[in-house]
């Protein structure tokens, strides 16, 4: 009885199919896991935006009238230093849970992102310690702005883009803050906003400025 088998022509075409499904398949594959990947670092970037800002939510809502004496006046001054793009005060608020108070400088560079500065905060003026400290991008691409309400003498209340605690011997009673994404970033990032209400936003034992406005 004769057999029949494959011939070197067939075994070729075989062959061949067999290579360009293959090829195929791992085409498809590799789009689908670059696809995933793709989208799993939007989702991390999205994810770690998102702590940031929950965790600056959760330090200006911790916002602490945080005093110390000024070695040249001798003076009880407030620590709080707010501009328009710049922020820096004391906070309850660790992100690392940390027992005791903790200052928060928050600023942004151009074409770079939002810079975070931690340091402990102890009885005294905590600058030199933050001009010392290592930066941390929190936010990149992204700018801040910040604006601060205050209250005037007819009970009135404003937002103003400036806020000088030593001045003003108090907190303000919240704080708005924007994170604007860069031009050349709007079609991936999306704006995001905090509007703190600062509760204990006056020292127990130093009355602030009445006579005052910004």
């Amino acid at each position: 009885m004769k057999q029949k088998g494959f011939t070197l022509v067939e075994i070729i075409l075989a062959l061949g199919l067999t290579a360009l499904l293959l090829g195929l398949l791992s085409t498809g594959v590799y789009i689908v896991a670059d696809d995933w990947n793709r989208n799993s670092r939007v989702l991390d970037e999205s994810l770690d935006q998102a702590l940031a800002v929950l965790q600056i939510d959760r330090a200006l809502h911790g916002a602490f009238p945080h005093s110390y004496t000024n070695i040249e006046t001798l003076g009880r001054e407030i620590y709080f230093f707010g501009e328009d793009d710049y922020i820096s005060f004391v906070s309850a608020v660790s992100p690392q849970r940390n027992p005791g108070l903790t200052v928060w400088q928050i600023y942004s560079v151009a074409d770079e992102g939002v810079y975070l500065s931690l340091v402990p905060a102890f009885s005294d003026d905590p600058t030199e310690r933050l001009s010392e400290s290592e930066p941390t991008l929190i936010l990149a691409n992204y700018s801040a702005e910040f604006s601060y309400l205050y209250q005037e003498l007819n009970e009135d209340r404003v937002w103003v883009d400036e806020w000088i605690g030593n001045e003003e011997l108090s907190l303000p009673l919240a704080v708005y803050v924007r994170f604007i994404p860069d031009r050349d970033y709007e079609d991936v990032n999306e704006e995001l906003e905090i509007v703190a209400r600062i509760k204990n936003n006056q020292h127990r034992s130093i009355r602030p400025t009445t006579n005052v406005g910004l």
